[in-house]
């Protein structure tokens, strides 16, 4: 496993009772490495959950920063789809051949700009969120990260030891 794929990896929520909604996201490039400029393609499909009780889903494509100092956030795709009284989406035929709401896909472009960088003190981290909205007025959020760049990750110094 690389580096990269580790920290990838220790950002994944662990996997819970199955009380929790599970969503699975795929890259449709089957990688989570990507220059700038590059189109991201996600699937996501939703699990472990009645459909019926989701009122919406937000898609969005994210980068944010962890570590010192203020943490800043930034939105490149987001996309809502709101559930009508029959739980089908807005935005979706009414053909329940068609109509499988609860799973979906999505491209963007990816920017210029911020790379992804995982470093000692601050860290930015790029994901495809998925949040689901429930009757209840409860929501739930899966992140899946992937890389934009190749900037190594920052690793401490040894000091050489005469």
């Amino acid at each position: 496993m690389t580096d990269r794929a580790a920290a990838g990896e220790a950002m994944r929520p662990p996997v819970g009772p199955a009380a929790l909604p599970r969503i699975v996201v795929t890259f449709l490039a089957d990688r989570a490495e990507y220059a700038p400029g590059d189109v991201l393609h996600a699937r996501y499909r939703v699990e472990a959950v009645d459909p019926t009780t989701i009122t919406a889903i937000e898609r969005s494509v994210v980068w944010y920063t962890e570590g010192k100092g203020e943490e800043d956030f930034g939105v490149v795709f987001f996309d809502r789809l709101v559930a009508d009284r029959s739980g089908n989406t807005a935005d979706k035929p009414a053909d329940p051949d068609l109509n499988e709401w609860q799973k979906g896909s999505f491209s963007t472009r990816l920017p210029p700009s911020p790379l992804s960088y995982e470093g000692l003190i601050v860290k930015i981290r790029w994901c495809v969120r998925v949040r689901l909205f429930f009757a209840g007025g409860r929501d739930f959020v899966s992140e899946h990260v992937f890389f934009v760049g190749d900037i190594p990750v920052a690793r401490p110094l040894e000091l050489a030891v005469p």
